[in-house]
């Protein structure tokens, strides 16, 4: 058992790390005609391989994580719809989120889309920037295998944490310096 370290992501790093998700995927010649995002942390993934693509993006909410810092995985819960402009969901569906860690939530997600999709659906692949060697569940495409399990820190965590009033107090601080 190897020592699990954390990894922290900058903005930078995470939007490159997008990019190439977004070359890997057209790399692979295979065409989709939807993106479904797992919110929350497959929010800025989807949004952005929406625009890349031009093609419709749909909005899962999903929940499994709790506890300070949100590092303890619960039970996984599903909205009770998705969120979209088109009135059914396309036949080729890219199921994005940021990562894979246990594989539960995109393992149990394909069968959710197949039943409250009112049309077949073809197919659908995954998509993922980190990939955990502890995942039950292999993405069909991923930027970073990780064999360690690392924690990833990504650069909107901080958000997490703060307040309305700790912010405004930040950015009334920072007006007062100027």
């Amino acid at each position: 058992m190897s020592l699990m370290l954390d990894l922290d992501i900058s903005w930078s790093d995470y939007h490159q790390k997008i990019e190439q998700l977004a070359v890997q995927i057209y790399e692979s010649g295979w065409e989709f005609n939807q993106i479904v995002c797992l919110a929350r942390g497959g929010l800025r993934v989807g949004d952005m391989l929406s625009r890349i693509y031009n093609q419709p993006l749909a909005i899962l909410a999903t929940s499994s994580y709790s506890g300070a810092g949100k590092q303890e995985r619960g039970e996984l819960t599903f909205a009770h719809h998705l969120t979209m402009t088109r009135e059914h969901l396309g036949s080729q569906i890219l199921l994005v989120d940021d990562l894979v860690d246990s594989g539960v939530t995109l393992q149990k997600t394909i069968p959710w889309l197949h039943e409250y999709s009112h049309i077949p659906i073809q197919e659908i692949r995954t998509a993922v920037i980190w990939y955990k060697a502890c995942s039950v569940f292999t993405p069909d495409y991923h930027v970073d295998y990780l064999p360690d399990n690392p924690w990833i820190h990504q650069p909107f965590e901080p958000y997490e944490l703060i307040s309305p009033q700790e912010l405004t107090m930040k950015w009334k601080n920072e007006k007062v310096k100027e």
